[in-house]
């Protein structure tokens, strides 16, 4: 499986490739989008067509995005989340399933604790996907995405094989969350 992780902002979008195979993780490529200043629209399209240029190029079998946390300027949240959303349409445009993860979700499955510093997620990120050098703070965000999506896919997929189990027990997979 080949995931695409996605780290959404309105100046720089990060984003990571990796494959799974089995339990084991590797490397494709990761960067980032640099967006131009400009007027919200353009720079909103600039978000939408790039990340739909990653899909065809790298070709993922799905993808997984950050979610906007709540930040102490409410219009900053709202850019975020607008830059969020134009990423978000330029994966579903390419017909990719979208799972999406809060910081503190990724980091707990990067790291161990969902309260590590951007430092301790990309030393872990190059630990894990055995790179050469230290990957950039936006990069190491979008790979982190991608590691998380791949460790909560693996339980899923574990957790499907019990969904008629879980259903006689008022419980389902949504979201790839269970809930009851």
């Amino acid at each position: 499986m080949k995931i695409l992780g996605i780290d959404p902002g309105l100046r720089v979008t990060g984003f990571g490739v990796i494959r799974k195979v089995g339990q084991r993780l590797s490397y494709t490529a990761s960067g980032t989008i640099r967006i131009p200043e400009g007027d919200l629209p353009s720079r909103l399209k600039v978000i939408l067509t790039s990340v739909g240029e990653l899909v065809a190029t790298y070709r993922p079998d799905c993808a997984a995005i950050e979610i906007v946390f709540s930040n102490v300027n409410p219009q900053s949240t709202l850019l975020l989340g607008q830059a969020r959303g134009a990423a978000i349409c330029g994966l579903v445009g390419a017909n990719l399933s979208v799972a999406e993860y809060t910081a503190l979700q990724i980091k707990k499955a990067v790291v161990g604790r969902g309260k590590a510093h951007k430092s301790q997620v990309q030393a872990m990120v190059q630990h894990l996907l055995q790179l050469d050098g230290l990957p950039g703070t936006d990069a190491a965000d979008a790979l982190g995405v991608a590691i998380c999506h791949a460790h909560a896919s693996a339980g899923m997929t574990a957790l499907s094989g019990f969904a008629p189990e879980l259903a006689r027990k008022g419980l389902r997979v949504r979201g790839g969350r269970l809930i009851g």
